[in-house]
């Protein structure tokens, strides 16, 4: 797997951790037990850390940035779908960030959330916890408890 240094910063990536032999890590990247990174997604953290917490996932094809001034992380048992961008955001405890998705600068996503495939959530929106949003920008449309929809964030 491509690890790279990046201003005296490597990434940390626990032995029970997956992190495909495509994927790159840059900088200051920290991936904690059982969570996993998979093909070609890219996490640089050029300006601030970027962490996966233990048993979150990257899919294939996303892209973490941790910009100036904010934490990029993934919380425990959270989601990043195929072909995300993730901009300096937080993604707290089992959320779904669904495929195609973009998260900007600030933004945070609650826990159990599901944002949907292809929505753009604005910077500093802030995704209240257990609820679906939607769009561009990215609304909440309902709560998901109780619902299908809850199979995805538990």
């Amino acid at each position: 797997m491509p690890l790279f240094e990046l201003d005296g910063r490597s990434p940390r990536v626990h032995p029970e951790a997956f992190v495909a032999p495509t994927a790159t890590l840059v900088g200051d990247v920290t991936i904690e037990a059982g969570a996993s990174v998979w093909y070609g997604a890219v996490l640089r953290a050029d300006y601030a850390p970027v962490v996966v917490r233990a048993g979150a996932n990257v899919q294939d094809g996303s892209i973490l940035h941790g910009p100036p001034g904010l934490v990029m992380e993934v919380g425990p048992g959270a989601t990043v779908a195929h072909l995300c961008v993730v901009h300096g955001a937080v993604l707290e405890e089992e959320c779904l960030v669904a495929n195609g998705c973009t998260v900007l600068d600030g933004a945070r996503i609650g826990a159990r959330s599901m944002v949907a495939a292809h929505s753009l959530v604005a910077a500093d929106a802030v995704i209240p916890p257990g609820v679906l949003a939607a769009g561009s920008p990215a609304v909440v449309k309902r709560p998901i408890d109780g619902t299908p929809a809850e199979f995805w964030v538990r």
